[in-house]
């Protein structure tokens, strides 16, 4: 069955369910919501998704939204399909758990900030808070020194294999080097970077580059 997704290709929440579905080889379609029109705001949408918010999937009769529960869900869904994206052991389950909470707490919150000031509030004619892209920035810097400290040990966020640990931060590390032109964050450490050149270069993450034109 297909796998319908109300989402943009614009949106960072939108790519992280779509790059773990070309992971996995789940079939499915792009229902495109004009966010610069407000469509998710809209009351057709809004009965699919009560917040206003990208990406929500119908998979037969089940909803869900949250793009981090919807990737939880078809990696375990497909669990015996494509890699293991959710960890062997229940130490790794955890880990994979923990650095998915980072990410949607430390790192997601301050990328969110930046691209808003930095790319979206001028695309819409308006004046970005330079004040607070310094903060940010370097609550971020703060982020990543982590970051490299984990990856010291470590050739992926929650051990030897790549999952949704890992997986999650495309979307935003993207937006960082591709459309806020921060990518000095990820290159001037080391490990980061490296991390950063294998993620990146996976297939499943270069065919949504390249179907989405960025």
């Amino acid at each position: 069955m297909v796998v319908k997704v109300y989402g943009s290709w614009r949106s960072a929440c939108s790519q992280r369910v779509i790059a773990c579905f070309l992971e996995k080889g789940v079939d499915f379609e792009i229902i495109n919501i004009d966010l610069e029109a407000g469509e998710h705001k809209q009351p057709p949408f809004l009965l699919r998704q009560p917040f206003g918010q990208v990406p929500v999937i119908e998979d037969g009769d089940f909803r869900l939204f949250e793009s981090r529960a919807i990737v939880r869900y078809y990696a375990n869904k497909y669990a015996e399909q494509g890699p293991n994206l959710l960890g062997s052991t229940a130490e790794e389950r955890a880990l994979v758990d923990q650095w998915l909470e980072i990410e949607a707490h430390n790192f997601n919150d301050m990328v969110y900030t930046l691209v808003l000031q930095l790319v979206i509030l001028p695309r819409m004619g308006e004046r970005g808070n330079l004040a607070l892209v310094s903060s940010c920035e370097q609550k971020l810097e703060k982020v990543l020194d982590v970051y490299e400290e984990r990856l010291s040990k470590s050739r992926y966020l929650a051990g030897k294999e790549f999952t949704l640990a890992d997986l999650s931060h495309l979307p935003g590390i993207r937006y960082l080097i591709d459309e806020a032109n921060l990518g000095h964050l990820v290159t001037e450490r080391k490990r980061v970077n490296a991390w950063w050149e294998d993620i990146s270069n996976r297939p499943a993450w270069k065919k949504l580059i390249k179907i989405a034109n960025f």
